[in-house]
């Protein structure tokens, strides 16, 4: 069977993509075609289904007649063939969402993930297919797929697989190309405006990749391709094989803080190619697009990437020591403030992304925890003790590059059994303690203890003096409604959650005085913690009264800072980890004036 399939945008400006799918020396008396539900990378069943209509088959040229078509489930399609050799069946998908994994179809613009709008034909998944993208001839047509001609711009994908991890993107982007490592790298901004600097962008990346195949030691590319899209509602990324797609704001390169989280994210997404895209899990060798793919590994895949971006910050020269430690701290805070961490382990929390992650609710603070931001905690303290306890002859560097070296080929994959063994023999040490706790068990993470390995203490931000006296605390999470205060979230264990406070209440007054959204916070601050207040309160509707004691805040903010007398092997794995500024002697934090 031979597989081609069609796209141009719809000329009426409904945000509509028009595909065609013929199929040629089809032998069958029945052909299914079948819609992904979700797409590798963002692991939640996304129902795109929904945004295909005006679906219809046909008879090839030059019979040309209606085929009878089936729906069978909610993405699969059953086309009677009745001996037609030919095949063609065609269909729009609505798409007007500029996110990672989306149809975009404008006036000017057309951005293609193939799991949102083209088919697998059941049973010839491991086909070859072509995809030929109708534009109006001014449009650049990019994708990392086999190109095949320009005009019209057409494509060979090697079997489905490959189709879907290959983005299209088509309009007039600005292409940027550097070659690092003598790779070439496009850099294509798609969207209007943008504060970058194009010559910064092309430094900047550049050292990104230059950092990542010295830290894995060697790169499996022949080119890449960086889509940044451009946009008011930023998204975030999705990795691909040979390329990303990342929605940013417009207005994310300054200031330089903004800036660095942009480079986060690229370094981030371009880790990816080689933990994920060829480092997986071998559950995820082949993929089932139309049902959950289940492992308890997505915390190594998702989390220590997250640790890799910023070390790869760092080792690229785009952030300071000050900046790579704070970055972690900034995830200290929030995870302590996460009831859910006592309940969740990390393999529980990467098998459960499924339902958890990409779809929180009310209770998902208290019930479960982010594999990003724990699973890029405990690379942390994985690294720093692999380093503490080898005195600095293995790191979770090495042990990347042992894994590398093992595990590169898609082909190959990991057992969710094998991570810890890998980990042991590229060590010499033995981690099943170090598993049981933090990665299977749900053990309070002493921080302080693993930072100690590298000459460090950690501990609240303290408040500066001429601040004000800090208010009550009442373990709620809220949100604007309408400019009162709505409880999104009644943390576990918590005064508001002793009180009888709900999700969905709206506080409308606090003894007896009306507050609003808007300087809710510095009102209670004339509450300190042990205060006795009365909360008027709407539940579903009805006005109650519910008295309750403020409680004290949990730190919202962490900091490292130096001991007072390192020892030998703790400055040096301080300065390996971190590293020493080009030019200048051996860093050493400076302790903060008080």
């Amino acid at each position: 069977m031979q597989i081609h399939y069609g796209v141009r945008p719809d000329p009426s400006g409904e945000h509509r993509g028009e595909f065609t799918l013929e199929l040629s020396d089809v032998a069958q008396p029945l052909v299914e075609l079948v819609f992904p539900s979700w797409v590798p990378g963002s692991y939640w069943i996304a129902e795109y289904q929904r945004s295909i209509g005006r679906f219809a088959a046909h008879a090839g040229s030059p019979e040309l007649r209606a085929l009878r078509v089936e729906r069978v489930d909610k993405g699969r399609w059953r086309i009677h063939t009745e001996g037609a050799r030919t095949v063609v069946a065609t269909y729009s998908v609505y798409g007007y969402q500029m996110v990672d994994e989306a149809l975009d179809v404008t006036d000017d613009h057309l951005f293609l993930n193939a799991a949102l709008c083209l088919p697998y034909v059941d049973g010839h998944a491991e086909v070859t297919s072509e995809l030929t993208v109708h534009v109006p001839p001014d449009w650049q047509v990019i994708s990392e797929l086999e190109q095949l001609t320009r005009e019209p711009a057409r494509f060979r994908a090697a079997n489905y697989d490959e189709l879907v991890d290959s983005p299209i993107d088509a309009g007039h982007p600005l292409v940027l190309t550097i070659r690092p490592g003598g790779i070439p790298h496009r850099i294509v901004l798609c969207g209007r405006g943008g504060n970058f600097e194009a010559h910064r962008l092309e430094e900047d990346i550049g050292k990104i990749v230059q950092a990542a195949i010295a830290l894995v030691g060697g790169s499996p590319l022949e080119r890449y391709t960086f889509f940044i899209h451009l946009t008011d509602t930023p998204d975030g990324g999705l990795e691909h094989a040979t390329s990303t797609s990342c929605v940013v704001a417009r207005t994310a390169f300054r200031p330089a803080e903004s800036y660095r989280r942009f480079l986060s994210l690229i370094a981030h997404e371009y880790f990816h190619l080689y933990n994920v895209k060829r480092i997986r899990p071998r559950v995820l060798q082949k993929f089932d697009y139309t049902r959950e793919n289940y492992t308890r590994l997505l915390w190594w895949m998702e989390g220590t990437t997250s640790y890799f971006d910023r070390l790869l910050l760092r080792r690229a020269g785009l952030a300071t020591p000050t900046q790579f430690l704070e970055s972690f701290t900034r995830w200290i805070g929030p995870y302590l403030q996460t009831p859910g961490r006592r309940w969740q382990s990390l393999e529980e929390s990467s098998f459960a992304t499924w339902i958890d992650h990409y779809k929180p609710f009310e209770e998902s603070a208290n019930q479960s925890i982010d594999y990003y931001v724990k699973g890029g905690l405990v690379s942390l303290c994985l690294d720093l003790y692999i380093r503490h306890a080898t005195e600095n002859r293995a790191s979770l560097e090495s042990v990347f590059r042992r894994i590398w070296a093992e595990h590169g080929s898609p082909d190959r994959g990991i057992g969710e059994e094998e991570l810890q063994p890998i980990l042991q023999r590229a060590t010499g040490l033995e981690l099943g303690s170090f598993f049981d706790r933090y990665v299977r068990g749900t053990e309070e993470i002493d921080f302080a203890e693993f930072v100690r390995y590298a000459g460090l203490s950690l501990g609240p931000v303290p408040r500066p003096p001429d601040e004000e006296e800090e208010g009550g605390y009442l373990g709620i999470q809220m949100v604007n409604s309408s400019g009162l205060v709505k409880v999104r979230t009644v943390l576990a264990g918590g005064p508001a959650g002793r009180a009888g406070l709900s999700p969905g209440d709206e506080i409308v007054a606090i003894d007896g005085a009306k507050v609003l959204f808007d300087g809710f916070d510095k009102i209670m601050k004339r509450y300190p913690p042990g205060s006795k207040i009365e909360l008027s309160v709407f539940q579903r509707g009805l006005l109650n009264q519910r008295t309750l004691e403020t409680g004290r805040a949990p730190p919202e903010k962490y900091e490292l800072r130096p001991v007072d007398s390192p020892t030998d092997l703790e400055r040096a794995v301080y300065l390996v980890w971190v590293g020493r500024p080009r030019g200048k002697p051996p860093h050493w934090p400076r302790r903060r004036r008080t």
